[in-house]
Formats: C-alpha cells, structure tokens, sequence
C-alpha cells in the first residue's frame, strides 16, 4: 500500500514539474488534535510545501510533502511522546473567487518516529487569500490508523510564487 501511494505522488509530482504553468507554495499551521489523538497529545504543528499546475480553470492539481509534529502531553502522571508524521499527497485546489480557495489532500502519513504506525492520510481545506500570494486557512487533517485516527483541526497559511 505505502509502495502504491509512493507512487502515485511521485507520478503527480513529475508531471507537476513538467507543466509550463504551476504555482510552488510553502506554508506552516499549528492546530489542536481531536479525537482518539487528544487523549495523549495537547497541540499540533507542522509545514507545508506543494506544486500545482493548473488544470483548468480555477482548477489546480498537483504534489504535497508536508510534516505533522503531535506534541505529547502528561495524563495521569505519564509523559506520552510526541509523535511526527510525513505525509505525500496529491492536491487539489478549486478558487471559488479570487478571494476564497477550497481544496484537499489525499495520500499517505509516514509514521517517523519508531514504532509509529503509517496510515491514509486526508486533508480538507478552505483558503482566504489576504494578499495575491498570502492565503490563509483552516483545515482538518486526519490519519486513518490501525485502532484509531490522528486528527487536528488547524489555522496556517501559504506563499505562493
């Protein structure tokens, strides 16, 4: 599965580098997990980097590498340690306006530290771009794990060039 997803976001990528016309955007977010993950983690952070060519329209698709950092927190008298992931994804971004962008990311989270699992990893986004190459945004992200899921509801933002 991990082998498939690879692939897939390395097939995404390479056509992203060989479109004439793509957006390259890097950004960092903070967010609090939820769900199963909030029982042993207090706050979330992590970047972002991706490439988008535009498909039509309004309309752009490409390749996300991002990092998730769950800072750990003490329940009970246990330190529980804080878990990394790497997630590779495909990205799409659809501009409603020029203000407003909406978007997701689908692949796979890379569990970095050892004995942390991987999983399919999603990621909803809404945009609101305060400058032509500043966005803000919220997002949800989750990874889909054996028992449970990571999740964190985050604020970030983006330069695009």
């Amino acid at each position: 599965m991990k082998k498939l997803f690879l692939a897939i976001a390395m097939v995404t990528f390479g056509m992203a580098l060989n479109a004439q016309k793509g957006t390259f955007n890097v950004g960092a977010n903070i967010g609090l997990p939820v769900g199963d993950v909030s029982d042993v983690s207090s706050f979330s952070y992590g970047g972002e980097v991706n490439y988008l060519f535009e498909v039509s329209e309004g309309f752009e698709l490409g390749a996300s590498f991002s990092y998730i950092q769950f800072l750990g927190k003490e329940v009970n008298g246990f330190d529980f340690p804080s878990n990394a992931f790497l997630p590779i994804a495909a990205a799409g971004r659809y501009n409603v306006s020029e203000e407003f962008v909406v978007g997701a990311d689908l692949g796979y989270a890379i569990g970095v530290d050892t004995g942390l699992e991987s999983g399919f990893y999603y990621r909803p986004m809404v945009g609101y771009k305060i400058m032509e190459n500043i966005t803000l945004q919220a997002t949800y992200s989750g990874i889909s794990l054996d028992g449970g899921t990571a999740s964190v509801i985050g604020l970030g933002g983006y330069y695009s060039f």
